[in-house]
């Protein structure tokens, strides 16, 4: 008799954060006009990226090389982009959103993991902000673009923001299930508001030289 294994919830958060971001990235390699493969590598980039440096920083083996279910969402992402092209090309916000979804989902799965190798609550933190930003930090290498968190958008403070709100719950003895998705769902509010609102972190800028938005109001 075959048994069927109930993935966990931090399996479920991998699995869908793993086809967001793929999304995002496949999405945004169309908009820059790369063919099939450039745009499935870009998607899988996106994906696995954070989840393999965390997992390179945590001594273990990385996480898609013993699965490929994570190469096979890349390849559903890639057709899903393909079917749909004309309408994720030119809606802003559906990119914004599954990337808002997958830096969610990804802090978390990199916070669980961390604290289930017995690491401490500030190495967690680390390592679920690292999950959620790194994977696109990578993709906007890849297609030529200013990395996300290093311009004034709030991007990987959300993930700290999440990751504070996680060990505030599990402190306070909230259930698993509780604690996840509460703190994921900090990560997407605290996002969805930051770019809603424009809200973002002082500039460091050189006196002497104007900032990009000054330089773009001449």
């Amino acid at each position: 008799m075959i048994s069927l294994e109930i993935p966990s919830l931090y399996q479920i958060f991998d699995f869908v954060g793993t086809l967001a971001f793929a999304i995002s990235g496949t999405r945004l390699a169309a908009a820059k006009h790369f063919d099939w493969f450039g745009a499935y590598v870009v998607g899988v980039t996106t994906a696995i990226g954070g989840g393999t440096l965390r997992d390179v920083l945590l001594g273990v083996t990385p996480f898609w090389m013993t699965a490929p279910i994570y190469l096979i969402f890349s390849g559903i992402a890639l057709v899903w982009v393909v079917v749909f092209r004309k309408y994720l090309v030119k809606q802003n916000n559906t990119w914004f959103l599954f990337d808002a979804i997958g830096l969610a989902l990804f802090t978390v799965a990199g916070l669980q993991k961390a604290l289930q190798l017995d690491f401490p609550y500030w190495v967690a933190i680390m390592m679920g902000t690292m999950t959620g930003a790194a994977g696109g930090v990578l993709r906007d290498v890849l297609i030529n673009e200013v990395p996300l968190i290093f311009r004034k958008e709030i991007y990987a403070i959300a993930c700290i923001i999440g990751g504070l709100a996680f060990m505030v719950l599990d402190w306070l003895k909230f259930g698993t299930e509780v604690t996840a998705i509460s703190s994921g769902l900090i990560v997407l509010l605290v996002r969805i508001l930051a770019v809603k609102y424009n809200l973002s972190l002082p500039m460091l800028k050189d006196e002497d030289q104007p900032s990009p938005d000054e330089e773009s109001r001449k």
